[in-house]
């Protein structure tokens, strides 16, 4: 299985929290209700829910690279 490098631009974010609700164990929202990735989660934690995460996201701000 190859790594994969899971981000969210704040920039582009939105808070739909979609993230959050598909994989909560990855995904978090800030003080201000914004997505971002747990620390230490950046390799997605072996969650299979990671890729339908990105897919969810209304703005398309949560990225799945594999390497």
């Amino acid at each position: 299985m190859s790594a994969l490098r899971v981000s969210i631009d704040s920039d582009v974010c939105i808070g739909a929290g979609q993230c959050v609700l598909t994989a909560p164990g990855v995904f978090d929202q800030d003080e201000d209700g914004f997505g971002l990735v747990r620390p230490g989660l950046e390799d997605g934690g072996g969650n299979p829910l990671v890729k339908e995460a990105a897919r969810a996201c209304p703005v398309q701000a949560v990225t799945v690279e594999e390497g």
